[in-house]
């Protein structure tokens, strides 16, 4: 898969400690309740006991619920918890055959830079659209809406404990609350080297 200039960006900072956040986003069964994008995630690796190969990948398979079908598909993860830098990234490829999904393949990062006031939580990532470039178009923007949201949805986890069960999607037009999420709190320009330029080196090691 080419990684282009479509590729996305989302930026948001959590006012929380570094810890929190990667155990919010690494851990299968917590990730899916904040991620508009996945229903579930299970970890499917034995290799050496972690859940990892020989090369540190993780796999996974994934579903995502739709009103009338659910979409299944399998990923493989790396994730580093110990840089130099003090910073944590996480690298992920994915694919699926159905052809009712939107995304067909895909590959990306997120980035964890811990600051003064927080976590700098970042994601770039590009796909494969599953039907075509015309439609994708519209779903293009429709994504890069659903994993800002979804950013969004996690830092109000992240900072005050309310459970991402308490935003469903339908708080989305209850504009009198000023505490719900929205995707506009998130940065979505990516930098002007690309979405992808600060994926880190495992995002190589990944199919």
């Amino acid at each position: 898969m080419t990684i282009g200039s479509r590729a996305l960006y989302v930026e948001t900072l959590i006012r929380a400690d570094l810890d929190t956040v990667w155990r919010l986003t690494q851990e299968p069964e917590l990730h899916p309740r904040w991620d508009l994008r996945f229903s579930a995630i299970v970890p499917t690796g034995t290799g050496t006991g972690t859940g990892t190969d020989a090369g540190g990948r993780a796999s996974f398979r994934y579903e995502r619920a739709l009103p009338l079908h659910r979409i299944r598909g399998t990923g493989l993860s790396i994730g580093e918890r110990t840089r130099p830098d003090g910073t944590r990234t996480s690298a992920l490829s994915f694919t699926t055959a159905d052809r009712l999904s939107p995304l067909r393949s895909g590959r990306g990062y997120w980035r964890y830079v811990p600051t003064a006031e927080g976590v700098r939580f970042i994601t770039g990532y590009d796909y494969v659209p599953g039907f075509g470039r015309l439609p994708d178009l519209v779903l293009r923007p429709l994504v890069l809406w659903m994993t800002a949201w979804s950013f969004d949805r996690l830092r109000i986890w992240a900072e005050t404990g309310t459970p991402p069960s308490r935003w469903g999607l339908l708080s989305v037009v209850a504009v009198w609350r000023a505490d719900r999420p929205r995707a506009s709190r998130c940065l979505t320009r990516p930098p002007r080297e690309g979405a992808m330029a600060d994926a880190p080196a495992t995002l190589g090691a990944l199919p």
